[in-house]
């Protein structure tokens, strides 16, 4: 029997070239509610804490709820951060900025938690056909998103890339 033990191996990656200065894309990706410029799928973006411990809550348009508690902050690189429901199973995240001559590569990196309502033997399957697909448009929308908000200086607007399954 076959059983795929290391989940880093189900890691999700979109990145983006954006026309903007590192500086500018850590300045706006790294403020407090800053999902609510830029994410399509955001109904609202609080802060619970934003010391030295930062903890968000993020409110997708489908009424989901979602925790996100901040692992790693690297200013103008990027950060790190766990995803889930409050008391659920949470996902790995990591926004990387990568400055380059004429502005700024981004790229976010999603290792998703194993639900357990697929079973280990069905669940290389269940990404390679479900999950990854769907995450990787959930990236590519966000990051759209801030894309849209760097060059036009305007909020996005709701599912302005298409709805998604899973948040919209």
């Amino acid at each position: 029997m076959f059983y795929i033990t290391d989940m880093k191996a189900f890691k999700i990656s979109e990145k983006i070239f954006l026309n903007h200065d590192a500086k500018v894309v850590w300045d706006t990706i790294s403020s407090p509610c800053a999902l609510e410029l830029f994410h399509p799928f955001c109904q609202a973006n609080s802060v619970l804490n934003w010391d030295e411990i930062k903890i968000d809550k993020l409110v997708y348009l489908n009424g989901s709820v979602y925790i996100r508690e901040f692992s790693a902050w690297k200013p103008k690189k990027g950060f790190e951060l766990n995803i889930g429901k409050k008391n659920g199973k949470k996902s790995k995240v990591q926004w990387e900025i990568h400055a380059t001559d004429k502005g700024s590569e981004i790229k976010i990196s999603v290792l998703p938690y194993r639900s357990n309502k697929v079973s280990k033997l069905l669940y290389p399957l269940a990404n390679l056909f479900i999950i990854k697909p769907r995450l990787k448009t959930y990236l590519k929308s966000v990051l759209l998103g801030l894309r849209y908000y760097l060059d036009h200086n305007k909020t996005v607007e709701k599912n302005q890339f298409g709805t998604h399954p899973w948040f919209s």
